[in-house]
């Protein structure tokens, strides 16, 4: 009787579209080596579905089945000002919807720039972005995904972070470890209501002042102002933005 009412449940739960969704994975991206550290020990901080402060950065997996699987991933970042992740709706809901048309996904939870573990706030992010597509790399094959299709995406400071990850050429990740060998560089990027400039102009001030500090110099503006950075290396990007953006000037 058990058994017959088990079944019952399962087969209205499936015509009704209810599914049951498993934990997701969380890998963590260093090994004991995260470059850029005081030593401060700071604790994961998590409330109404945003990140506040990140104590071990990592990636959480979304894998597509075998069948469906189009051999590429993305790297998703959620957005948040530099001052929290918003993990849910800019992170694991599109890692969902990813998955519905066979791409790998993986939401990246990097270490907030004002952390007070981290010594060089704007380099703290590009790391852990850096080293998560390192990882990936790594590990294409077990996941079955082509090293050549792996990229990035982001919303709003996330974008930004994205299009970081794209444009700027340091290598602020190597750690003399194996995953030294495998390329930071996304394949292509994605890029939504993104936070591009750093110009007084067009700056989102919230996601500068977190990320670069109150009173930046120009020429860490200029690094930082990803339409600067854009070269023959850039990997192909698709933008979108809306015209009545009350965050992120998109002119």
């Amino acid at each position: 009787m058990k058994t017959s009412k088990i079944l019952c449940t399962l087969c209205v739960g499936w015509l009704l579209g209810i599914s049951i969704v498993q934990a997701q994975t969380f890998i963590p991206v260093w090994n004991g080596n995260m470059p850029n550290r005081k030593g401060v020990v700071v604790k994961d901080s998590i409330a109404n579905e945003r990140i506040y402060q990140v104590a071990n950065p990592g990636i959480y997996t979304f894998l597509t089945s075998k069948a469906e699987n189009k051999h590429a991933a993305v790297l998703i970042i959620p957005g948040g000002g530099y001052a929290r992740l918003a993990y849910e709706i800019s992170g694991f809901q599109l890692a969902k919807w990813f998955n519905t048309i066979g791409m790998n996904a993986f939401v990246l939870a990097h270490r907030l720039p004002q952390s007070a573990d981290v010594k060089v706030s704007y380099k703290a992010p590009l790391q852990d972005g850096q080293r998560a597509i390192r990882y990936i790399r790594a590990h294409a094959k077990e996941y079955g995904i082509d090293v050549n299709k792996i990229g990035v995406m982001g919303c709003s400071a996330g974008s930004h972070l994205s299009a970081c990850l794209s444009t700027i050429n340091d290598d602020w990740s190597s750690v003399g470890d194996s995953l030294d060998a495998c390329s930071y560089k996304p394949n292509f990027t994605i890029l939504i209501s993104p936070v591009i400039s750093m110009d007084d102009a067009y700056v989102h001030k919230g996601s500068r002042d977190n990320l670069l500090g109150k009173n930046p110099s120009k020429e860490l503006m200029d690094k930082f102002s990803c339409d600067k950075q854009v070269n023959a290396s850039t990997p192909p990007a698709f933008l979108v933005h809306a015209m009545d953006d009350p965050a992120v000037n998109c002119m």
